[in-house]
């Protein structure tokens, strides 16, 4: 087999593409394969627009970056024609081996796409030559065809969140399908907030869902967020989730430490301790640190106790248990806590949760679980490091669909 023969089934080539020729640049570092590819004279291309063969009109001159052959670049260099075709005119007929307007083979942004699954963005990038904002469109386009070809007629239940894609205020709202088991992100969208949710609505209309048999929406207590889901999915029953619970608890124990550190001197190592759950994954000096605070006299330590008695009415095993215990807990708290003002975030933590008590509640028929949305978190930080380098709203919601959306198809060439 010669070597024409060679590049010609690597390449795919199929009548009336025919290799021509080949040249190796070895003034270049890293050394440069050139292949040229010329259509057969006299033949007729597809009009892309109706398939009918036409014959050319003219021709111009593209260049693909293609896969590396061994350790040398490769590039594809091929004389495209126009066809002149009796319905829609002159138009540029497409080649096998590229998507219309890409200057790479549809081989390289295949393995493009294998790479940015598995590393950084921008440690892609580098690895394959080319620049990370090229990879960038090249991902973006293939994210976008795939989130296109989505179906949501068979979701039943919602979950939503909300986070930063950066320092600042660049918020994005994901929205995930509650039975599904792996790849659940079925939208996201920049912002927070009411508007979101009508997105999604009109995104799920697009997609074959239908909003009104929505059975659940699990959600955070935004009051923006639960008068959305009240208006755009008037059928659900609207869960708050716990993890939001304890975070809106977490918040507040962290609100009050820093408070109090300004005018008094707090145990070391006190400021993780109480952020973790209960006494798992705790240091020695973590230890040594709450038994401090707990006899120490510590507003701190009124509001960490706050925080770990919701894990007593997240054991109740009864939608009536949990009612009674949120009762005693709220009651238990809030007559326990010092009237002066380090104990205010705590106090308004108390509040809001009174307030959506029966939404709470509903956690407990509920046959969705808390880890769901607990999943979210690492679904996040996961997209936060492969946009490192380059990260704005847009990647960011590019690279959450990427890892966690269900997008088998995102690889197909055609």
């Amino acid at each position: 087999m010669e070597s024409k023969d060679v590049f010609t089934l690597g390449l795919g080539l199929s009548e009336p593409w025919k290799l021509a020729g080949q040249r190796l640049d070895i003034e270049k570092r890293p050394n440069e394969l050139h292949l040229e590819v010329v259509a057969e004279r006299g033949a007729l291309f597809a009009c892309p627009e109706c398939k009918r063969a036409c014959k050319a009109h003219d021709f111009e001159s593209f260049t693909w970056q293609h896969l590396n052959f061994f350790q040398h670049h490769c590039f594809i260099t091929a004389r495209v024609p126009r066809v002149e075709c009796p319905e829609h005119g002159v138009k540029r007929t497409p080649v096998p081996w590229a998507r219309p307007g890409s200057r790479f083979t549809l081989l390289f942004e295949q393995a493009a796409m294998v790479l940015v699954r598995e590393m950084p963005v921008l440690a892609a990038a580098r690895f394959i030559g080319i620049t990370d904002k090229r990879l960038w469109r090249i991902v973006d386009h293939y994210v976008r065809r795939a989130v296109a070809a989505l179906y949501l007629g068979s979701v039943r239940a919602v979950g939503l969140d909300e986070t930063a894609s950066k320092r600042g205020h660049n918020y994005v709202t994901v929205f995930i399908d509650m039975d599904r088991r792996d790849k659940p992100v079925i939208f996201v969208t920049p912002g927070k907030g009411k508007a979101c949710v009508a997105e999604f609505r009109a995104f799920m209309l697009s997609h074959g869902g239908e909003p009104t048999i929505v059975a659940e929406v699990v959600c955070d207590m935004s009051p923006a967020f639960l008068a959305a889901v009240a208006e755009n999915f008037p059928n659900a029953a609207i869960t708050v989730d716990w993890f939001h619970v304890v975070q809106l608890f977490t918040t507040a124990v962290d609100q009050v430490r820093k408070a109090e550190a300004r005018s008094r001197e707090l145990p070391k190592a006190i400021r993780w301790a109480v952020l973790k759950a209960g006494d798992r994954n705790l240091t020695d000096h973590q230890r040594i640190a709450l038994a401090e605070l707990e006899t120490g006299g510590f507003a701190t330590a009124a509001a960490y106790r706050a925080k770990e008695m919701l894990r007593w009415i997240r054991q109740a095993d009864s939608p009536q248990a949990a009612r009674w215990r949120i009762t005693r807990f709220i009651n238990h708290i809030g007559l326990g806590l010092d009237p002066g003002p380090l104990l205010d975030p705590v106090r308004r933590a108390l509040n809001t949760f009174a307030s959506h008590v029966e939404r709470i509640v509903q956690r407990w028929t509920s046959s969705h679980s808390n880890a769901r949305l607990e999943g979210l978190n690492g679904i996040f930080q996961a997209a936060r490091a492969r946009a490192r380098g380059y990260r704005n709203t847009a990647t960011f919601v590019t690279i959450i669909y990427l890892l966690a959306a269900p997008l088998p198809d995102i690889l197909k060439s055609t």
